[in-house]
């Protein structure tokens, strides 16, 4: 019981606040909730906390919250930066995150997992793996349950599996996973960060309180710093890693382990993160052949290559989780027909010029759309580009403009914030949309 008898301010109101406010207040803390915003839903969220005896107090009274407290608890998604933050810290109140506070309270070791693309899949299929192979586990994080609600169930599993953000490791202290996996790392939430190096800086926090009688499994491309943990490297590029890829088969250190062909994964980049989530089971004393049988009964998230529709001999891709260009660019090279891609999103601090020689090279149209769509055209000199105000313009452009044998692949490389909730809203509305589709003939 850490915190019985402190007074604790939550900062924001978002899931990961709600769930910070009500484990501090079972921990025995005087807890309120301060949030900028003040909406209907907001409002009713506030409603059912002040039920359970939780003081919130939202819109510009937040930012001024004139109270002292113990310990601050800061929501992942709200930038330091602003006031409402600034705010606790004019006042030295200590700042942790809910990734921390949930730390403090978790009984059982921590999986926890790191990169700019692939932490869902790969969280979600080390969940599932470890779960067909007798490990009591669940997911949580970054991904669907806050990790201060599965914590409570922490004293029924043996290993908690957590997809974590660089915006999570920001405010942690004490953090350590037994076993902490960086799976890649490219251009990404350069809204938020100054430049690459703060990104990177946040994401390597992972590894801060790690110790030789832990785990790094690190993709062996990147380069990293000198980590106390053991490292278990994995690559589908890298013949020198332990993880390696030949043909469809995945080796370990030269001895095949799985079939690739086998699971319903396709492409390099989930190649890797087969790798990843085999050098879990492995760092947690589970037999390959064990693992491979579970992983094959995995199904990949929606919105991430997901197959949605043949029409016209045309197959529909929806990549909508694909929120940066190395999202992009894993995308397009893991098709092998001529491309139609509909991009484009909120300006998230990068250009589109990296991937231009790519899309020149793979991509027959591109359908662009959001706040990117004129500067991406810019980029993409020799593309065939057509601008589209709407999702569903888009969808219809890409109708007209696909030839039998070609794949119309939605993957914005970018997020969705300029016109839709998040990339999941995003993603539903553009199977919608494909399945409402008629064929031209």
């Amino acid at each position: 019981m850490i915190y019985s008898g402190k007074k604790a301010i939550v900062l924001g109101l978002g899931h990961s606040g709600e769930a910070a406010a009500m484990l501090l207040q079972e921990e025995g803390a005087g807890v309120t909730v301060c949030e900028s915003g003040d909406s209907p839903s907001l409002r009713e969220k506030a409603a059912t906390l002040s039920a359970r005896g939780i003081r919130v107090v939202l819109g510009a009274d937040a930012d001024v919250d004139p109270e002292p407290y113990d310990v601050a608890v800061l929501s992942p998604g709200i930038d330091p930066a602003v006031p409402l933050v600034r705010n606790v810290i004019a006042k030295k109140i200590p700042v942790i995150g809910e990734l921390e506070l949930a730390f403090e309270e978790c009984s059982c070791p921590v999986v926890a997992i790191t990169g700019t693309n692939g932490k869902t899949t790969t969280t979600e299929l080390t969940t599932a793996m470890l779960g067909g192979c007798g490990v009591r586990t669940m997911s949580s994080g970054n991904i669907g349950l806050p990790f201060a609600t599965a914590v409570r169930s922490s004293h029924e599993l043996d290993v908690m599996t957590l997809e974590v953000s660089s915006f999570q490791l920001e405010t942690i202290r004490s953090f350590r996973p037994q076993v902490a996996v960086w799976l890649n790392l490219s251009p990404n939430h350069l809204d938020r960060y100054p430049g690459m190096r703060e990104y990177r800086d946040a994401k390597l926090r992972i590894f801060e309180n790690q110790t030789s009688a832990d785990v790094a499994v690190v993709n062996a491309v990147s380069e990293l710093p000198p980590l106390d943990a053991r490292k278990i490297t994995f690559s589908a590029s890298h013949d020198g890693a332990d993880f390696t890829l030949e043909g469809t088969r995945i080796l370990f250190r030269g001895q095949p382990v799985l079939d690739q062909a086998e699971t319903k994964l396709r492409g390099i980049h989930n190649a890797e993160n087969l790798m990843a989530a085999l050098a879990i089971g492995y760092a947690l004393d589970v037999e390959f052949d064990i693992m491979a049988g579970a992983v094959t009964c995995y199904t990949p998230p929606a919105h991430r290559c997901e197959f949605v529709r043949e029409l016209d001999g045309v197959r529909w891709i929806n990549d909508s989780k694909a929120t940066n260009l190395d999202a992009m660019e894993m995308a397009i090279r893991s098709q092998d027909q001529p491309i139609v891609l509909i991009a484009g999103g909120k300006d998230k601090g990068f250009e589109f010029d990296a991937i231009a020689p790519l899309v020149r090279e793979r991509v027959r149209a591109a359908v662009l759309i959001g706040e990117m769509k004129n500067r991406i055209e810019e980029s993409w000199k020799g593309v065939d580009c057509h601008k589209t105000s709407t999702l569903e313009e888009a969808v219809s452009e890409a109708h007209r403009l696909a030839k039998e044998g070609d794949v119309v692949l939605f993957s914005p490389g970018t997020s969705s914030f300029d016109m839709f909730r998040n990339y999941g809203e995003r993603g539903n509305l553009f199977k919608s949309c494909i399945q409402q589709l008629q064929p031209k003939k």
